[in-house]
């Protein structure tokens, strides 16, 4: 299959397959246009436990898998906020651990599934959840970024620490942790929380400018209550 993405505030993945019998799944709702001769086809895809799994890390429970009847069918899938989609092929990289909402849409060689944080106080006061998607398998898988992507390389123990909504995903040689912020003044004061997240190298991660959840509690800040 061939690929292009379009657009540069709400971009869309634009996907032409070669031949007949070529797929792509995506979350409910994720397509956004296509030509004739692609058959649609909604299932619980690695069946009920893999789907529950794939629920508790943001996805929907159902995914939609659309299969070419043809060579030079076209189908395109939407990013749902502002911002850019990163193409990923995942046998290069050896596979990525990503934040729940990441997933655009994949071809059917690459597996989704949970990944359980290491440490549960990651996930229980990490901020984006104590599961995170773990990719892995062949092919190349889309992501959703949040305003613009930045990338950054770890060398060996190499840190860098983020709020954990600034995350994208980051490659599985990264260990990932929770680290409480410190000074009393700073947490209550701050406007960061109480953690952040810490990121050690070697690898590579993939950071977002915008923090969606806080630029929706902003909105939701402005809305006249009663």
């Amino acid at each position: 299959m061939r690929y292009h993405v379009l657009g540069d505030t709400m971009p869309a993945v634009e996907v032409t397959f070669d031949r007949a019998g070529e797929s792509m799944y995506t979350q409910s709702g994720g397509m956004a246009w296509m030509t004739e001769g692609i058959r649609m086809d909604t299932n619980m895809k690695g069946g009920l436990m893999k789907s529950f799994g794939r629920m508790f890390s943001g996805e929907s429970l159902f995914m939609a898998t659309y299969t070419a009847e043809r060579e030079d069918a076209m189908i395109a899938f939407a990013s749902t906020v502002a911002g850019e989609i990163l193409p990923v092929d995942v046998g290069a990289c050896g596979g990525m651990i990503c934040q729940k909402g990441a997933f655009l849409c994949a071809e059917q060689t690459v597996n989704l599934s949970i990944s359980f944080t290491k440490k549960l106080s990651s996930g229980l006061f990490g901020g984006e959840g104590f599961i995170l998607q773990d990719i892995s398998g062949s092919g190349m898988v889309f992501l959703e970024i949040d305003g613009n992507k930045v990338e950054k390389t770890l060398a060996p123990g190499e840190v860098i620490k983020v709020d954990t909504g600034n995350v994208v995903a980051f490659e599985k040689t990264v260990s990932y942790e929770i680290e409480t912020v410190k000074g009393l003044k700073n947490i209550f004061l701050g406007g960061e929380g109480l953690f952040l997240t810490k990121l050690t190298g070697p690898g590579k991660v993939i950071l977002q400018t915008q923090n969606f959840n806080e630029f929706a509690g902003r909105i939701i800040s402005l809305i006249p209550s009663k």
